[in-house]
């Protein structure tokens, strides 16, 4: 079935083939958009996916929902009902028939600046106030916001969304159906600087921390003349930022998100299908595995390996390699059982002092 225009309404029938689950009732009801239960009116599709939703549901106005397997719809006084066993995944499929998206109809915004020797594809649609470099190629059905720069010799996909006041550097080369959140800055330059003579940061590390003296040195930049490699169906959140490599490329393979605030670092590999929380921090050429998870806030030091499959939960830090597969906590990253354990301990260890003392 062809996919519906994002925000018009939809029948009960096209919605639950769109989601692959089956329906009760009648299927020519028209829904306009998606509603919690204790908000849905009448030509609402109610979201009540769980049980615990029945309460609220019984006070909605709601002509159809999606629901539990199993469920009861017609006590709801509904019309139709769809019934599915992942309400999650049914989440996806609903939210992404209702999406308005960003209003751009294909064509040039006439404050938009385009290079002439920039490619723009057929039906994309640039917004006001966006930069499009020399050489840039920007594929078809790209969907580009406000105030996007986009740099020389940058190579988009096809589909993109890219949000306003997106900052993409020189050279980037980016697959088919980008999402990019407002606020985002690929290809900004690496943090890579160099002293005349050994540094005491060098020092420090090679002999962790005996011989380092307190004299300093003036730091010298390392230009970054790699580029930025994303893949396909990739999403940044809000204000991420990802560095150029140094010589070769920084990559991210296709298929991952990254949250709002991510950083990347130069020369960073990440593999495909990789889940980034909010704020978590990758330090410079470090590789990460295909379908890895890191919690918020979690961090790895540079020129690791973080093997596929590994799970780092929230804030902790990383800062040896990582075995594929593994589950990591705490600071510095262990075991995420051994992680557990070690904090019941601390947990228990006043009252252990305690003991010792002879208190009480």
């Amino acid at each position: 079935m062809r996919n519906p225009i994002p925000g018009t309404a939809i029948t009960i029938t096209d919605l639950a083939a769109r989601l692959g689950a089956p329906f009760e009732g009648q299927g020519d009801v028209i829904v306009s958009k998606a509603a919690e239960p204790q908000d849905a009116g009448e030509g609402d599709l109610a979201l009540a996916m769980s049980p615990k939703f029945a309460p609220a549901l019984a006070q909605s106005r709601a002509s159809a929902a999606v629901l539990w397997q199993g469920a009861d719809w017609q006590s709801f006084g509904l019309k139709a009902a769809i019934l599915v066993s992942r309400g999650r995944l049914a989440m996806a499929g609903v939210t992404a028939t209702f999406d308005p998206g960003l209003g751009l109809a294909p064509g040039v915004h006439p404050t938009a600046v385009i290079d002439p020797s920039a490619q723009i594809g057929i039906g994309a649609a640039i917004g006001p106030l966006t930069v499009i470099g020399a050489g840039a190629r920007i594929g078809k059905n790209a969907r580009i916001a406000a105030q996007v720069s986009i740099g020389a010799g940058v190579t988009i996909g096809d589909d993109a969304l890219i949000h306003p006041g997106v900052k993409i550097g020189a050279r980037a080369t980016i697959g088919d159906r980008l999402i990019a959140q407002p606020g985002g800055v690929i290809g900004a330059d690496g943090f890579s600087f160099v002293t005349q003579e050994k540094s005491a940061v060098e020092e420090a590390r090679e002999s962790l921390g005996e011989t380092v003296e307190a004299a300093g040195q003036a730091w010298m930049r390392i230009a970054s003349v790699g580029s930025v490699v994303i893949g396909d169906d990739v999403e940044l959140g809000a204000n991420v930022t990802i560095d150029q490599g140094t010589i070769r490329a920084t990559r991210i393979g296709d298929g991952c998100k990254l949250d709002n605030q991510v950083h990347i670092g130069h020369n960073v590999v990440v593999g495909r299908h990789c889940l980034l929380c909010g704020q978590v921090g990758i330090a410079g050429s470090t590789v990460i595995g295909d379908f890895c998870v890191m919690g918020g806030q979690a961090g790895a030091a540079d020129n690791l390996t973080i093997g596929a499959g590994a799970i780092i939960g929230a804030g902790t830090g990383v800062l040896s390699n990582v075995p594929k597969g593994k589950a990591m906590m705490g600071y510095p990253a262990v075991a995420m059982q051994t992680h557990v354990e070690m904090y019941k301990a601390l947990r228990r260890l006043p009252r252990l002092i305690g003991k010792l003392r002879g208190d009480g």
